[in-house]
């Protein structure tokens, strides 16, 4: 007895792993896919799309200047007039500040305007697409992929993109590469300071790590349940003559209510990992914060650094952990998108009849 249980369990044991390999499989298999669209469509804008992110580059190395700005200000403009000295420096500092703030400010708003072009023009060739495929697809697919999984791909899914284009693309690159220039920045300012920030980046990572994992488990799952409520909907109101003929009215309501309740929690579930992550970055980001201006403090008091260098530190800290924020506000919007694309690439990768 004891040896068939051992074999059921490695049995067990191997089909589990089996159905782990061909998931991972799966997983990238439509990222794969996923990914091979999303080239095609932004090919013809690649020259759109590069300008956007030399305009990206140049507002975080305006925003970078600023808080450099301060400090030579502290450092080098307010100690002549202490000496009764002239305004020069601190008058170079201060145009150069507002030269700064201006740039950020043009190129902010042009790159935000072309984002939303390269978006409008994306979504449009893609519902496009999806549009015709659909026609070209033979009977017998139409058939099993019943009409609410049609209206899921061309409105819930493609809305998902629209929203992630408008709402937060834009500030998911420019937060990123603003991690890597402030990144830089600390470690050209003062490399000892910036080792003590980083330090922090251990937890974020493994924090990042887990919240990207658990994310795009929890994402997915929810797209796949807001498809289903939609099929559920679409294809009882437009049966509803056989619906009141066989009195099916009930029955559908709980279909749909268990539905409904999948979709409810999927959605909980997103939000709890979000209600971990986004403080966890807020409490890594204070602590650093903190240890940066004690040890930042002893070392003006030591006369190892300037203080017109500690306040810069502390500025780029905040335009460190602040992209972090973004990240975690907008991660939703990117999984909800890219499960939209996978769905998508599915459908469009269907062989058609004609």
């Amino acid at each position: 007895m004891s040896s068939t249980t051992t074999g059921t369990d490695a049995w067990r044991g191997i089909a589990a792993e089996e159905v782990e390999q061909m998931t991972a499989g799966l997983a990238a298999v439509l990222r794969t896919r996923a990914r091979r669209l999303l080239i095609r469509l932004l090919r013809p804008q690649r020259a759109r799309v590069l300008g956007t992110l030399l305009l990206i580059v140049a507002a975080n190395l305006a925003a970078l200047a600023g808080p450099w700005l301060v400090g030579v200000a502290i450092d080098r403009g307010i100690p002549p007039l202490l000496h009764g000295g002239h305004l020069g420096p601190l008058v170079l500092s201060v145009a150069g500040f507002v030269a700064a703030v201006l740039l950020q400010a043009v190129t902010t708003r042009a790159f935000i305007f072309e984002m939303g072009r390269i978006g409008e023009t994306f979504v449009i060739e893609l519902r496009r697409l999806l549009f015709a495929h659909f026609q070209r697809l033979p009977v017998a697919f139409h058939e099993h992929y019943t009409s609410g999984r049609v209206i899921s791909r061309q409105v819930s899914d493609i809305d998902s993109i629209s929203d992630l284009f408008n709402d937060g693309l834009d500030a998911l690159v420019s937060a990123v590469l603003s991690l890597v220039l402030v990144g830089i920045g600390m470690l050209l300012l003062d490399w000892p300071l910036a080792l003590v920030v980083l330090a922090g980046f251990g937890p974020l990572a493994w924090l990042t790590f887990w919240f990207r994992r658990e994310s795009a488990v929890a994402y997915r799952r929810t797209r796949e349940t807001i498809a289903q409520v939609i099929v559920h909907f679409v294809e009882t109101f437009g049966g509803i003559r056989a619906v009141q003929a066989f009195r099916r009215e009930g029955r559908n309501e709980e279909i749909f209510a268990d539905l409904n309740g999948q979709y409810a929690q999927a959605s909980k579930r997103s939000s709890r990992l979000l209600a971990v992550y986004s403080p966890g970055i807020t409490l890594v980001g204070n602590v650093a914060t903190g240890v940066v201006l004690c040890y930042g403090g002893l070392r003006v008091l030591d006369g190892d650094i300037k203080v017109g260098v500690l306040a810069t530190f502390l500025l780029y800290l905040g335009r460190f952990f602040d992209p972090l924020q973004d990240l975690s506000q907008f991660y939703n919007s990117f999984q909800s998108a890219a499960a939209a694309l996978e769905k998508i690439s599915g459908v469009l990768d269907e062989p058609p009849a004609v």
